[in-house]
């Protein structure tokens, strides 16, 4: 009897522990997905901004990363890996610092149907997907089909996002 209480407070606490990591784990797995959209919508903000001042005419490679917004000035006409009409127009640095999802930098993918703004590869997103893995953008990747079906989607939120540049 007198072993009870010190058995049933140690079962309690393991029980404490347990429901505590248990939270930790799905809601750190659901603000992903939160964090994600709420990022690409800002991210799509500033590089329409950007469009709007500074007119972006295109972009060096098929996926390039979104690493150069902190930057307050630059010489020529290409910051980052964005090719710029009027690079005297720039008011950055848009962010202090980058965004970023499990240390990997946001992407520009062009495909056969324009650029759009997606996660990074290596990025697991809430599904367990794995960007450039599970999900792979390539020039054929057809991202609003993957957004419109739900695979690039979390709660009803895009986790991509078209880039509109002429």
């Amino acid at each position: 009897m007198e072993y009870l209480i010190p058995i049933i407070s140690g079962l309690l606490f393991a029980g404490l522990f347990i429901l505590s990591i248990g939270s930790f784990y799905f809601k750190a797995k659901r603000d992903v997905g939160l964090i994600i959209a709420d990022d690409i919508v800002r991210l799509a903000t500033i590089l329409e901004n950007i469009n709007k001042t500074c007119k972006i005419i295109d972009f060096d490679y098929q996926q390039n990363r979104i690493n150069f917004l902190n930057i307050g000035s630059f010489k020529g006409s290409e910051v980052g890996t964005m090719n710029l009409a009027y690079p005297h127009k720039w008011e950055g640095p848009y962010l202090d610092d980058n965004l970023t999802m499990q240390e990997q930098d946001y992407l520009i993918v062009r495909t056969k149907q324009g650029y759009f703004i997606t996660p990074g590869n290596n990025v697991t997103l809430p599904s367990g997907k794995v960007i450039g893995k599970d999900i792979i953008f390539d020039e054929d990747a057809d991202i609003m089909k993957l957004i419109e079906s739900g695979e690039l989607q979390y709660k009803k939120k895009a986790l991509a996002a078209p880039l509109q540049i002429e």
